[in-house]
């Protein structure tokens, strides 16, 4: 190969070398710390940018989207002097690449041992049971002080959540006992509770059972009584109408002799001698021994509306009526007093 074709390719691959360290093309979301010499010259933004070849380098590559760093659990103790274990996730972005550059050497490890000191001092004031109940009030302050700690390192940290809280486990333990008492305390009030709703309907039904059933059984007596009066009204009004003499009652007594004499405890009957005057006296006793004239052309008043009552009532009317008919015909001498039994003899 020739002189001149050995020099031509050296300078081609000199060329390629210089365009390929002076061309940078910047990717979205990213800077680049460019120093001239050893100190710092400029920022690039996205997009292709020229450097000075052998004069101008890249520093650093700033990556400016939100990250987010999980930190170990770290042992904290409490207010009460009980030590936990919290696990702390980290939100940040970096605002100043040059001074996340320039200002720390490494602000991954500065912001965790932040992380961890602010923690121990947020927490120690709490107590066990804050501390377990105040995660937004642990996480907003957090985020103030670590934010206000990094703003020199051109960071700044969005957000800073509580991922865990382990109590020992001890505390864990009496934790569990107190919350299965507690289930057991509210179960224990909620079957009371519907024990007794359950007594008192009960005792509500019964009542009201109670109640409707002895109103029936007034309605009833109420009812039947006023059948029994209305039909005991009808015949006597029927019988004091008839008029009956001395005779149809002494027919009536002897009607009801052999009746009498069925009854199975009746071992022993005895009729009068004087029959005729027992008669007389139990018709005297009933208002009917004797009849005036005067008393033949009085009427007694019937109540009228008992007779409209049921069939009972009218058959017992009808009753009625049919004995005053006969009274009247004996009274008339329309039987004779051969038709009558002949008294028991002596």
């Amino acid at each position: 190969m020739d002189p001149i074709g050995v020099l031509l390719l050296v300078v081609a691959v000199f060329l390629i070398i210089v365009l390929a360290r002076s061309i940078r093309i910047v990717p979205q979301q990213w800077n680049y710390i460019i120093e001239r010499l050893g100190r710092y010259r400029r920022t690039l933004e996205p997009g292709p940018r020229l450097l000075v070849p052998f004069v101008d380098s890249v520093r650093a590559k700033v990556d400016l989207r939100e990250r987010v760093v999980n930190f170990p659990p770290q042992p904290v103790i409490t207010a009460d002097n009980l030590g936990v274990q919290i696990d702390t996730v980290l939100y940040y972005i970096i605002t100043q690449p040059t001074a996340a550059v320039y200002n720390i050497d490494d602000y991954l490890a500065g912001v965790e041992q932040l992380t961890t000191t602010t923690l121990r001092n947020v927490v120690g004031m709490m107590d066990l049971e804050r501390t377990l109940t105040s995660r937004e009030e642990i996480n907003s302050r957090l985020a103030t002080e670590l934010d206000k700690a990094t703003d020199k390192w051109g960071l700044k940290v969005t957000r800073v959540e509580l991922r865990s809280i382990e109590p020992p486990m001890s505390i864990r333990d009496a934790m569990e006992k107190q919350m299965r008492a507690e289930r057991d305390r509210r179960a224990a009030i909620l079957n009371a509770e519907g024990v007794k709703r359950s007594e008192i309907l009960q005792a509500e039904g019964d009542q009201q059972s109670k109640v409707l059933r002895a109103k029936g059984d007034r309605d009833a007596e109420v009812l039947r009584a006023d059948g029994q009066a209305k039909a005991i009204q009808t015949v006597f009004a029927a019988i004091h109408n008839a008029k009956p003499t001395d005779r149809l009652l002494a027919y009536q007594y002897l009607q009801t002799l052999p009746k009498i004499a069925d009854g199975s405890a009746n071992k022993v009957w005895v009729i009068p001698a004087e029959l005729t005057k027992s008669l007389g006296a139990l018709g005297n006793a009933l208002g009917t021994g004797s009849v005036s004239p005067d008393d033949e052309d009085e009427d007694i008043e019937v109540d009228t509306s008992a007779l409209e009552l049921d069939d009972s009532a009218a058959k017992a009317l009808a009753e009625a009526q049919q004995a005053a008919d006969e009274v009247k015909d004996i009274s008339e001498g329309k039987v004779r007093d051969a038709e009558l039994p002949p008294p028991p003899p002596k």
